[in-house]
This record gives C-alpha cells, sequence and structure tokens, in this order.
C-alpha cells in the first residue's frame, strides 16, 4: 500500500510545476520551473522506499477527474487568517485544579496541538487523569503503515497503565461490579478534544481484554498497586501482547476482527509521562520524544531531555538489536538507517511483519482474504528482506524517572515530526519565552564584536527575530508556527508558513511529517515546598 501510494505521489507531483519558498532549513533550493525531486520522501517515510512497487495505480486520477495547476490547486496565497485557522483547528487547552480531592497536583495546565501532513492524521494524543490512584498520564502516539495502531493505542494504553497501579481493593470493586451488572467506578478522567475519534465496533473487546488483565493482577497475592515505573512497564508489553493475539483468535464479527489485524500490522511509537508529586516517569518506545524545561537563575532556559530516541542514530540501539541474533545478521539488522532496510523506529506497538513468524502472517492474511480487500485496510502481502530469525521488534519501554526540583517549569511531548523541524533546546527556548512573555538574549560575545558590517546585520536580524512578539495563546500552536515558519534568521517568515500549510494532501507528506505536540505546565511551587 505505502510503494502505490508513494508512486502515485511522485508520478503527479512530476507532472507540474511547484514553487515552494525555501529556507536554510530545509536545506533545498527553489523548486521553480523543475520537478520535485522524491527524496525528502524518504526522510520522512516510516517505511523505506524500498517497498515502493510498480503498478497502474495512476488510474484513479484520470485527467478527467483532476486538472492540476500552479494557480488553482497549489495556490501558496493563504492569508493569515487562513493560516490562524489551520494551525489552531486542534489545539487544546485544559486547567487543572490544584487540589482534586484526593491531595494537590503537580499540575497546573496542559496545552495541545495537533497538524497533519497524512491524511488522514496518523498521530494521536492522550490525556488523562488516574482517578483510582494517583497522578496524570500524557502520551503522545506516531502511527505508521496507517492511524490504526496508533487509534487503538491511544484510547487502551492509559486504562492499563491506570489498572496496573490501582490498589488491590480497588481491582476488587471493579471485579464485583462487573460480575454483578453495577455501574464500574471510573478508572481514568479523559480530557478529549471534540475531534478524537474512538473504536466504538471494539469497545466490547477491549474491554473484555482489560478484565482479563485485571483479573490476572488479582489471581497475583503480591499484587498491592504497581509503582508507577512497574505499572508502564507492564501496561506496554501487555497491551502490545494483547494487540498481537486480538489479531490471531475468533472474533464476534468480520469488523471486529478485521479492526484487530489492521491494528496488528500497523504500528505506532509512543511516548507516555505519568506527572505525579514525587516525579515524572517517562517511558518511551520509538522517536517520539519527552523534554523538560527548566529555567535558569539568569531567567534563560535549559532543555533536558527525559527520553532517547530509538532508530539508527541511537548506537546502542543498534547494537540492542544485533545481539539478539546471530552474528551472520549483523550486517543485515540494520541496514540504510532501518531495521531490515524497512523500519525507521527500532521499538514500536503492532508491527507484527517484524515480530510474527512469516507462517503465522501468511495465515492470518489468507484468512482474510475471501471477503476483505486487504488494500482497503492497509494490508498487503510483503516480507521485509533477511527475515531470518523474527522477532526483530519490540515495545519494551525506556523508562525515565525525574524528581521534581523548584526551577521545572514544563514538560514537551513531541512526535519526530516536531523534531524533525525544532531541536530540543530551540523548543525548550519557544515555550519558555512564551511562558514569560521574556526574550531573553546573551551578550553580544567579544568575538562578534569583530565581525563584519554585514556579518553584524545577521547578527541583528537573528537578535531582532527572537524578540517578536507571539501570535498564539496556546503554546504548542507557537511551537507548531515556529516550527514550520522560521526562516533564514530565526524570524517568522508568513510566506513559508503560508506554503507549507498550502501544499496539497498528496505532496504535504513528501515535506513533512505529522506533527503532535503535549506541554504540561508544573506546578513548581509544590516541588518548592518539598524542595525546602
Amino acid at each position: 500500500m505505502y510503494g502505490r501510494v508513494y508512486t502515485t505521489v511522485i508520478q503527479r507531483a512530476s507532472s507540474y510545476l511547484v514553487a515552494i519558498y525555501s529556507t536554510a532549513h530545509l536545506q533545498r533550493t527553489h523548486l521553480v520551473g523543475h520537478p520535485i525531486s522524491p527524496l525528502p520522501l524518504v526522510s520522512h517515510c516510516r517505511f523505506s522506499s524500498s517497498e515502493v512497487s510498480s503498478g497502474d495505480e495512476s488510474r484513479n486520477w484520470s485527467q478527467s477527474e483532476r486538472q492540476f495547476s500552479t494557480h488553482q490547486d497549489l495556490d501558496f496565497h493563504l492569508n493569515r487568517v487562513q493560516v490562524n485557522n489551520m494551525l489552531r483547528a486542534n489545539e487544546q487547552t485544559v486547567c487543572v485544579s490544584e487540589f482534586d480531592g484526593r491531595g494537590l497536583s503537580a499540575v497546573r495546565k496542559f496545552e495541545s496541538n495537533q497538524l497533519a501532513a497524512n491524511t488522514p492524521n496518523e498521530d494521536r494524543r492522550s490525556a488523562a487523569t488516574c482517578l483510582q490512584s494517583k497522578g496524570m498520564l500524557f502520551g503522545v502516539f506516531d502511527g505508521h503503515g496507517g492511524w490504526a495502531c496508533a487509534q487503538a493505542v491511544s484510547e487502551r494504553l492509559l486504562y492499563y497503565i491506570a489498572v496496573a497501579m490501582m490498589p488491590r481493593h480497588s481491582l476488587e470493586e471493579l471485579e464485583r461490579c462487573m460480575e454483578h451488572g453495577r455501574p464500574v467506578p471510573p478508572i481514568l478522567q479523559w480530557y478529549k478534544h471534540h475531534t478524537d475519534y474512538n473504536y466504538r465496533e471494539s469497545a466490547s473487546l477491549y474491554i473484555d481484554n482489560l478484565r482479563v488483565f485485571w483479573q490476572e493482577l488479582l489471581d497475583s497475592e503480591e499484587h498491592v498497586g504497581m509503582s508507577p515505573k512497574d505499572a508502564l512497564d507492564c501496561a506496554f508489553k501487555r497491551l502490545d501482547a494483547d494487540i498481537s493475539l486480538e489479531a490471531q483468535v475468533p472474533l464476534s464479527n468480520d469488523l471486529m476482527r478485521s479492526t484487530a489485524i489492521q491494528v496488528a500490522f500497523a504500528g505506532c511509537t509512543a511516548c507516555v509521562a505519568h506527572v505525579g508529586v514525587d516525579g515524572i516517569h517517562v517511558a518511551n518506545a520509538g522517536d517520539c520524544r519527552a523534554v523538560l524545561g527548566s529555567q535558569n537563575d539568569d531567567g534563560s532556559w535549559s532543555a533536558l531531555s527525559l527520553s532517547k530516541d530509538h532508530n539508527s542514530q541511537n548506537k546502542a540501539e543498534v547494537e540492542r538489536i544485533k545481539v539478539q541474533h546471530p552474528p551472520s545478521e549483523s550486517d543485515t539488522v540494520v541496514t540504510d538507517d532501518r531495521l531490515l532496510g524497512v523500519l525507521m523506529p527500532l521499538r514500536a506497538f503492532g508491527d507484527v511483519r517484524f515480530k510474527w513468524s512469516h507462517e503465522l502472517q501468511q495465515s492470518i492474511l489468507v484468512s482474510l482474504e475471501a471477503g476483505v480487500d486487504l488494500d482497503s485496510l492497509n494490508l498487503y502481502q510483503y516480507t521485509p528482506p533477511n527475515y531470518l530469525t523474527p522477532p526483530y521488534l519490540d515495545v519494551a519501554p525506556e523508562i525515565t524517572y525525574h524528581k521534581l526540583r523548584p526551577q521545572d517549569r514544563f514538560l514537551i511531548l513531541g512526535t519526530d515530526g516536531l523534531w524533525d523541524e525544532l531541536g530540543s533546546d530551540e523548543a525548550v527556548r519557544l515555550i519558555g519565552e512564551h511562558l514569560s512573555g521574556i526574550h531573553f538574549q546573551a551578550p553580544v560575545s567579544p568575538s562578534e564584536r569583530k565581525l563584519k558590517l554585514g556579518q553584524l546585520h545577521e547578527l541583528l536580524l537573528k537578535r531582532r527575530a527572537r524578540a517578536s512578539p507571539a501570535l498564539d495563546a496556546n503554546s504548542t500552536t507557537h511551537l507548531l508556527r515556529h516550527a514550520l515558519g522560521t526562516g533564514e534568521y530565526g524570524e517568522l517568515s508568513q510566506e513559508r508558513l503560508a506554503s507549507m500549510l498550502a501544499l496539497p494532501e498528496d505532496l504535504a507528506r513528501m515535506y513533512r511529517d505529522d506533527i503532535t505536540a503535549t506541554v504540561v505546565y508544573l506546578n513548581y511551587d509544590l516541588a518548592r515546598c518539598h524542595h525546602s
């Protein structure tokens, strides 16, 4: 499916002219009068372009259906109102009560936003308060192979974490209510955006398997409620196991079964934070990222990464995978910066194509072929090269703990689409200055005083750009605006931003990824009391 989609994109993109505002940040020249190069596709596609297959897919786009022109379809002249509406369509701001009846909250408020490049968006986000235990949970999920896996994980993972942390008496009450058909005490208080979607057709399956999970916890005499660290680790692994099992067993109807298989064959990375009065636990599997923003005594801002990217740039991660397979595969496990030359993240939910045996994969897909169109489910017959000793992929999260300090102000969770455009330090500076309203400028250094006139002019432009007032009340919208609209000197370029937002659906993915960001503002007064 990926190959056919991207083949169509390349065929269509090469057939018309595009003028895209170029910046040094993207390191691309103007494309006026030249066919679009397919090279950016590789950097943003989770699956390698080696999966591209030739075919007659362009038959769906006849000239009678759509005629492209730079004046009609590639109109980059979005006005400011249109740009703002696009950037703010999915923004969310939630203020959290300082005292929730069980204790003080470590979170003052949180803000979130999403901007799609794929159609539909393959990113998801979640936020909830634990009602039967303590703390709040926040997650960002980056799907690949479609949105199905990210959707399921965003709905289910926080429940698994919360249930694992619940004390025995609370689990016993849940089970009694289920047995006698009484209303079940709520486990989470969700904070949903009005555009959020739920798998309603699979709700009963998800509840049944969550119940099996808490029954197994009750069967363990030692269970008294896991710590956040153990709950995060257990929940990631258990949910992935349930996703795998659901795709293999008979289910009550064809729709539920096809959905389960679609979820298992798609994949998603995940970064989840549990924020409590004692500190922050971050569980990460894949290339989403969590970054803590702290304010220094002089008013400047410092970034502290609370996660590590699980991709080929992480040498320790590559070695972790290599030692799980025979030495004869050391040159093929990770090639072209991808797992088996195909997948960019090295940990993920779902993606059973990298976990199951070839025989199991074939038997599951064959069982669907009689009455289901595999293409409609983003499923296709494909085996990664050198697939000799599976599994090659797992979802075991890397967990980090950080004890809150008085200088800690906020936590940024973002999918890799954000970090492709902004570094961690720059993201923290943008949020910090948005929060304080103060644009910190370092003194001009002795070396900068010796610059030539043209160089001094560039320096002044950069410093002036940093002092520009924020245009958005929501900090995550502020991040998105700068991620896509920053010009050569750090200034906001309306032309560049409008050009990026005006790209048609089938071209946008070639130049950027889906972006999801959540900023959690911390109750640093609480940390100051604990510190004292």
